[in-house]
């Protein structure tokens, strides 16, 4: 009878199938080990940052407001003379003029006629009035002897004063005529910059007709338009900064304010001067719409830097880093703004660390690592 042989590899195998058919089953080692392993690794910032604290600073306060600029006075300059005709413009719109200034000339050929005239009129009475003068002294010197009657006395004397009144209406006629002749001569009342023509050359007008317009003395003034509720808070030397639709800004000082508010808007309008400009290219028009703020002191706020501020979904916020160096996103409400920085009205307070550098990239709950903000070169002297 043979015996037979398992080699080792046989048995195990036919021990597994032993094992199979008992119903005992066979599983791959546990995960959980790989897990553990996972946990007690050490976790990767998300993100290198640096932190500052809120700074208490002073910033202004302002009171923001919009108008028109409009011309401080506008003059209009007519004509003085009737049925003249206009010979020469000497000016445009745009041009700077001083006071004084021949602006326009009409024609003085028939005021001259009119001025001779009434020249040699007067001397014709000056020479009746000389006559009458000398009748008048012999009938005083004959009126004690009696060779000539009370009455033809009288009449003497009455002829003398008619005819030195006739001298002064003669001289009073000329003087009219002087000024018609002056008239001929547009001049402008005052310093300024023209800022409409209506005169033509060759143009025959009536008196009152207006040829120019001028703004005085080239000054110009915002008209803003503030609340009721806002009034109080304003007087007259108040500074304003002025910023027209052109970018170009001006700081002006509250003339007045109006002693009325319109029933419909609910608003009053405040006057404020702007800086008088010599030149026709001022930086600021009349009719221009400008917008400002109102200088009314200072105040005490929190302020952070403006990079520490994520703005998502239309709101602010701030990230504070926590004592596990992670970050949790809080929701704040900004107010003013003063160069880099931005006043905190609400949200955080003055002893937390909120994150600056690297804030718009983070989540809520990001773990991060915080170093130190190295200090400027222009610091350390």
């Amino acid at each position: 009878m043979k015996t037979l042989t398992f080699k080792p590899i046989t048995v195990a195998i036919a021990a597994c199938c032993v094992l199979a058919g008992a119903g005992v089953a066979l599983y791959a080692p546990s995960s959980t080990a790989a897990d553990e392993k996972d946990k007690n690794a050490v976790q990767k910032p998300a993100l290198t940052v640096t932190t500052a604290r809120p700074q208490t600073s002073r910033l202004p306060i302002k009171l923001s407001a919009n108008g028109n600029v409009a011309a401080w006075q506008e003059a209009i300059i007519g004509s003085e003379s009737n049925g003249l005709r206009l010979t020469d413009v000497r000016v445009n719109v745009g041009d700077v003029v001083r006071a004084g200034q021949v602006l326009a000339v009409f024609s003085n050929d028939t005021v001259n006629a009119d001025v001779a005239q009434t020249r040699a009129a007067v001397l014709e009475a000056e020479a009746n009035a000389a006559e009458a003068s000398a009748n008048a002294a012999r009938a005083r010197s004959l009126q004690t002897t009696g060779a000539i009657s009370a009455q033809q006395i009288s009449q003497y004397l009455t002829a003398e004063q008619t005819a030195n009144a006739r001298i002064a209406s003669s001289k009073a006629q000329l003087a009219a005529q002087q000024l018609r002749l002056k008239y001929t001569q547009v001049l402008a009342p005052d310093s300024g910059v023209i800022s409409s023509r209506s005169a033509t050359v060759g143009s025959v007008v009536a008196a009152g007709t207006e040829l120019f317009r001028m703004i005085r003395q080239g000054r110009l003034e915002w008209r803003a338009e503030v609340t009721a509720a806002e009034l109080l808070n304003l007087k007259p030397g108040t500074l304003a900064e002025v910023k027209a639709a052109n970018g170009s800004v001006l700081t002006g000082k509250v003339r007045m304010i109006a002693p009325t508010v319109d029933p419909q808007t609910r608003s009053a309008l405040v006057y404020v001067d702007l800086p008088a400009s010599s030149q026709g290219n001022a930086p600021f028009k009349a009719g221009m719409y400008a917008s400002g703020a109102f200088e009314l002191g200072t105040s005490g706020a929190l302020t952070v830097p403006q990079q520490a501020i994520a703005v998502r979904d239309g709101f602010s916020y701030v990230f504070r880093l926590n004592r596990d160096q992670r970050v949790s996103q809080i929701k704040i409400q900004p107010g003013r703004r003063l160069a880099d920085s931005i006043e905190i009205v609400s949200g955080i307070t003055a002893d937390t660390t909120i994150v600056v550098n690297g804030a718009g990239f983070l989540n809520d709950g990001d773990l991060v690592r915080n170093v130190v903000q190295p200090v400027p070169a222009s610091a350390k002297k």
